[in-house]
């Protein structure tokens, strides 16, 4: 795998992340009136940089994002400082970080309705049932082509792992075209429990699927329609990995972890498999991960900061 195909569409996807991140910081900042030292594109040495209104523009070596430095992050002493700030203010500006990085992935996925792709045109069509599973004790059968899930029309596979994922712990009714003895078909509603923590090998329901037919269409949405997709579509993620979280403590496999390292791989093999239009989703799910990490309690990041405000707000305004 080439450099061009692997780090680069890393480094500009990470550069992408960071810098949406730190803006998030400066905008919130400088209209809450905390002072601003610098603000840098990429990190230190710096190659260049400039002072406006008291603060330092640069551009550094490092081109891994950005970053913003404010006056007073932990000292109150200037009027001008983070520290010295409301607690609601603070609470705002620590948490603006991740919350560019909840809203950046909107824009992300709609930009990648936009660009024509091609689609499956499925629909999808039941292979398997394990024995014992969900879908076999509610009657499911191999051969049944799955219309709809909960009322929502299922175009292929993926749309299918999509809506029985995001239902999890759920009755989901599979609206299904089955074929009947002596010719035509029949449609039913049959609902099936989707697990939380199936067995190995086994999905939620416990069935094998594959689209019924082996072709594809190039498929695009003009902005006013990829829009509400791309917030449906966030929405989306953010349950899924809620659902991932759960499903790992109920007894399911745990969430793959991966390094810069291995997110490079990943990030190559996105562009390889799928080509560079796909890269906006993979950038998009990127962000809704880096912002629930970010949001995390823990000393080093926002969230651990932010943990602290919280903590003098119980404390009756008493510094920690």
């Amino acid at each position: 795998m080439t450099v061009v195909n692997t780090i680069l569409p890393f480094l500009a996807i990470l550069f992408l992340l960071i810098v949406a991140h730190e803006l998030g910081h400066y905008i919130t900042a400088k209209l809450s009136g905390v002072k601003i030292l610098e603000a840098g594109l990429g990190y230190p040495p710096r190659i260049w940089g400039f002072t406006w209104r008291g603060t330092v523009y640069s551009i550094n070596w490092l081109p891994l994002g950005g970053f913003v430095r404010l006056l007073g992050e932990e000292d109150p002493s200037d009027p001008q400082s983070l520290a010295a700030k409301p607690r609601w203010i603070r609470l705002i500006v620590l948490a603006s970080g991740a919350g560019m990085n909840f809203i950046l992935p909107i824009f992300l996925f709609a930009l990648a309705f936009m660009i024509p792709r091609q689609v499956s045109v499925g629909p999808p069509i039941i292979n398997q049932v394990e024995a014992g599973s969900p879908a076999a004790q509610a009657g499911l059968q191999p051969g049944d082509i799955i219309l709809q899930l909960n009322d929502e029309p299922v175009r292929n596979v993926q749309d299918a792992s999509r809506l029985i994922r995001l239902n999890l712990g759920e009755e989901i009714a599979f609206t299904v075209k089955r074929a009947v003895f002596g010719g035509g078909s029949q449609t039913l509603t049959i609902p099936a429990h989707s697990r939380w923590a199936p067995p190995s090998g086994q999905g939620p329901t416990g069935i094998r699927i594959a689209n019924l037919y082996p072709f594809t269409e190039a498929e695009s949405f003009p902005p006013w329609e990829a829009i509400p997709k791309g917030w449906t579509a966030t929405l989306d993620s953010l349950i899924l990995a809620r659902n991932q979280v759960i499903s790992m403590f109920k007894g399911g496999s745990a969430p793959d972890v991966a390094g810069p390292v291995g997110i490079a791989q990943a990030t190559g093999e996105v562009v390889k498999e799928a080509g560079w239009q796909t890269l906006l989703d993979f950038a998009a799910l990127l962000s809704i991960n880096l912002a629930i990490i970010n949001i995390l309690p823990l000393p080093m990041l926002d969230g651990g900061r932010i943990a602290f405000v919280l903590l003098e707000i119980l404390r009756g305004g008493r510094r920690i």
